[in-house]
C-alpha cells in the first residue's frame, strides 16, 4: 500500500492503537491517578524503565493519543502537550536554558512571546532580537554562549517570513538548537523538519484545533539535533537514544515541574478538530488570497501584508517553503479612516483576539495584543495604529468580499 496522505494518516491515528470498546477516537480519560497491583511496576514507570501512567499532571491516555497524532503530523519522534501554546514555549526554554545562556530570536514575534522572552532576560538568560528574514542578521548575533535560535514561520501580525532554510543550515553548522514556531503555517502547509529544525512548537488552540473550543500547545522533537553535544541536559534523562533526551527533560523539568498540563477534555476537542485541518486550511488560505488581492487594490487601504501577494518582500520565499501562504493577513487603512469604526462595521468578521478559527476574525493590533509592549517596540516591528489583523475563516468568499466592501464603504 502507498504511503497514506496527510489527512488519511491523522484521522486513523487513534484506531491504529488499541482503543477501549472499539472506539474510533480515544475516549476522554478524566482519571488523575492510576493503580498498580505490583508496586514494582509503579516504580518502574516512575523511573522510566517501563511505559505507563503515573499521575495526571504528567500523563493521560487521551493526551498521549493527541501527542502521537501531532508527532505524525510533524513527522517527529515524540511530542509533549501543554495547557497552552505559551506554556509549551516557556517551559521548553526553562527546561533547556540556564542562567548565563544566550539565545537569538526573531524580532517579529507574537506579543505574548515577546513579553515572555523579556522576562527570561530579567532572570539572567540573555536574548538578542534580530531580523530573521535575513540569515546574516542571525549569524551576526551568535555569541560564545549562544544555545538556541527561535523563529516563527510567518510572523504575526505583519506576516514577515523567516529565512527558514538558511537559518537551519546555520544552526546545523554552529551546533545550535533550532526552535521553530509552526502555528501560523501548521504541519499541513509546512514541515519544519525539512529545514533542519530541532524542535517545533504548535499552538493547538489555533488552526490544529480550529474551533476555538479548547486551549493547548505542543512541542515536538524532530530528531535533527545531536543532544549528546548539548551540555544543559541532566544525567537522569540521558538514557537510551540521545534523540529522546531533550524531550524527556522538557516533559520532566517543564511539564511535570511547572504543571501546565493539558486536560483530557481539551485533548479530545483538539484531536477531533484536527481531523479536518487540511480541509479548513485549503478553504481559509483560498479565502485569504482572494480577500487580499481585492484589498490590495482598494482605494481606502494603504497597505496589505500577506505572503501570497507578489508585492510581499518574502513572496518568492513563501512560495518555495509553504504549500500555501497561510490564512492570516493585516492591512493598514488610510489615515482618514478610524480602524475601530471600520471593524465595528464588519458583520461576518468577528472582533476578537483569537486566530485559526473556522470564523473570520479581526483585531486592532496596536491597541490590544501589542499595546503593552509600548510605542517604541511597536514601531521597531512596523506596527502602526491603523493596523488591523485578520484571521480568515471558511465562510463563502462572496459573503466575505461583500462584508469588507460594505464596511469600507
Amino acid at each position: 500500500m502507498n504511503k497514506p496522505g496527510f489527512t488519511s494518516k491523522i484521522i486513523h491515528s487513534d484506531r491504529r492503537n488499541v482503543i477501549e470498546h472499539g472506539s474510533i477516537h480515544k475516549p476522554v480519560h478524566t482519571a488523575v491517578t492510576y493503580a498498580y497491583d505490583d508496586a514494582r511496576d509503579l516504580a518502574a514507570v516512575f523511573q522510566g524503565r517501563e511505559a505507563g501512567y503515573s499521575y495526571g499532571r504528567q500523563v493521560n491516555p487521551t493526551v498521549t493519543a493527541l501527542q502521537d497524532k501531532i508527532s505524525l503530523m510533524e513527522e517527529g519522534i515524540a511530542t509533549a502537550a501543554f495547557a497552552t501554546g505559551m506554556a509549551a514555549i516557556g517551559t521548553t526554554l526553562f527546561a533547556l536554558l540556564r542562567k548565563g545562556d544566550h539565545f537569538i530570536s526573531s524580532s517579529y514575534l507574537f506579543g505574548n512571546t515577546n513579553s515572555l522572552f523579556n522576562t527570561f532576560a530579567s532572570h539572567g538568560i540573555e536574548i538578542t532580537f534580530v531580523d530573521a528574514t535575513d540569515v546574516a542578521e542571525v549569524e551576526a548575533a551568535i555569541q560564545e554562549n549562544t544555545r538556541l535560535v527561535f523563529v516563527e514561520t510567518i510572523a504575526n501580525p505583519r506576516t514577515q517570513v523567516a529565512d527558514l532554510e538558511k537559518i537551519g543550515d546555520l544552526c546545523e553548522l554552529k551546533e545550535l538548537v533550532y526552535f521553530v514556531d509552526n502555528t501560523m503555517t501548521t504541519p499541513y502547509l509546512f514541515r519544519p523538519k525539512s529545514v533542519k529544525a530541532s524542535l517545533v512548537i504548535n499552538s493547538l488552540t489555533k488552526y490544529i484545533g480550529g474551533h476555538a473550543n479548547a486551549l493547548g500547545g505542543a512541542v515536538t522533537e524532530l530528531g535533527n539535533f545531536d543532544w549528546s553535544r548539548f551540555d544543559n541536559l541532566y544525567d537522569n534523562y540521558k538514557k537510551g537514544d540521545p534523540a529522546s533526551w531533550a524531550i524527556t527533560q522538557i516533559k520532566k523539568k517543564g511539564l511535570r515541574d511547572f504543571g501546565a498540563s493539558m486536560s483530557a477534555e481539551a485533548a479530545h476537542h483538539i484531536s477531533v478538530g484536527s481531523d479536518t485541518l487540511a480541509l479548513r486550511m485549503q478553504r481559509a488560505c483560498s479565502n485569504a488570497q482572494q480577500l487580499t488581492t481585492y484589498l490590495d487594490q482598494h482605494e481606502k487601504v494603504s497597505r496589505v501584508y500577506y505572503p501570497g501577494l507578489v508585492g510581499h518582500p518574502q513572496h518568492s520565499l513563501a512560495a518555495k517553503l509553504f504549500a500555501q501562504p497561510g490564512a492570516l493577513f493585516s492591512i493598514e487603512l488610510n489615515d482618514d479612516i478610524d480602524c475601530f469604526d471600520f471593524i465595528n462595521h464588519l458583520d461576518l468578521v468577528i472582533c476578537t483576539s483569537n486566530l485559526g478559527d473556522t470564523r473570520s476574525l479581526a483585531i486592532p493590533v496596536a491597541h490590544s495584543i501589542y499595546y503593552e509592549m509600548g510605542p517604541e517596540r511597536r514601531a521597531s516591528m512596523g506596527i502602526v495604529d491603523s493596523l488591523v489583523r485578520f484571521s480568515v475563516g471558511i465562510e463563502e468568499i462572496d459573503d466575505l468580499l461583500a462584508d469588507f466592501e460594505q464596511a469600507l464603504t
